[in-house]
């Protein structure tokens, strides 16, 4: 971190799990480490990796915490996050995918904004989707993104791409619980639509975040269970908040929809089509406007 530590700042939290992540981690921790913010600790958690992903974290045990697992286990991202959320004592908390980047100013933005609104309990911001040599991509938020603080948009189209580009209160993640570690890939869904039901969000349109994408990301088997864990957090949503039966058909066609094409992928068009009939009898308005290009098949 750049300077000494400043211990009347309130203390953030950053963590970073790691399973085999020895091409971007170096990268990923720097950012975090010249953070322009006075007060932060970082943990990485080493989740069972197979490469040299424990080497390059002991190479920083001067400067961050290191976990891991009972025996060196691979548990998955969201365990990792949770195990660390409990070894951690910060008022805010950021988590930091293994292969994402911040810019220095990242957490000092968002603290100075979370200070002088107490209503807020998560503050996201704008950057950039970059490729595997830090190229930039695109944008991820348009010219004029402001939050609605709905929940249902969330549950309806997950817009913030990465926990990673946040800033969360602790007492706002006490309040909505810890990842669910069964979810899988959409986790990171899950407590964003839990954390809409008990807090406020926010937006900064600054560039601060940047978002890797390549090509290992998510396989198509991947893909799919994504989608099949979409109906669980779905049904977990209708149970727990008042979600009206419009938005649970719309959230139903996009499901239907998406595990169809991956379906279709995989097995043919022919075992696709329960699911694409299923989509387009929960909501036909939205399946005539993509059949016709109108909308996005996202």
């Amino acid at each position: 971190m750049k300077g000494p530590q400043d211990k009347s700042l309130p203390l953030v939290t950053v963590i970073i799990p790691c399973h085999n992540s020895e091409k971007f981690i170096k990268q990923t921790i720097d950012s975090a480490l010249s953070q322009t913010y006075g007060n932060i600790e970082v943990i990485a958690v080493n989740d069972g990796s197979t490469d040299a992903t424990r080497q390059i974290l002991d190479s920083y045990r001067e400067r961050i915490r290191v976990l891991e697992h009972p025996g060196g286990q691979n548990k998955g991202q969201w365990a990792s996050a949770n195990f660390a959320m409990r070894h951690s004592g910060g008022d805010y908390v950021a988590l930091l995918d293994h292969d994402d980047l911040w810019a220095p100013a990242k957490i000092e933005r968002q603290v100075n904004f979370l200070a002088g609104r107490p209503d807020i309990g998560l503050v996201y911001i704008n950057g950039h989707a970059i490729d595997e040599n830090g190229n930039r991509l695109y944008k991820l938020f348009p010219l004029g993104h402001g939050e609605a603080n709905r929940p249902e948009k969330i549950l309806l189209n997950c817009y913030i791409p990465s926990p990673s580009n946040s800033l969360v209160r602790r007492a706002a993640l006490d309040k909505a619980g810890e990842f669910d570690e069964e979810l899988s890939c959409v986790a990171d869904h899950d407590i964003l639509i839990r954390l809409a039901e008990v807090t406020r969000f926010a937006f900064l349109d600054e560039n601060l975040y940047f978002y890797r994408r390549h090509a290992n990301q998510l396989s198509q088997r991947s893909e799919r269970r994504m989608w099949e864990n979409g109906f669980k957090v779905l049904d977990k949503a209708c149970k727990r908040y008042g979600y009206s039966g419009n938005v649970r058909r719309k959230r139903l066609a996009v499901l239907n929809y998406r595990l169809g094409r991956c379906v279709a992928d995989e097995s043919g068009i022919l075992r696709a089509l329960p699911y694409f009939f299923k989509s387009g009898f929960t909501d036909p308005l939205r399946a005539i406007k993509i059949l016709f290009g109108l909308e996005s098949k996202n």
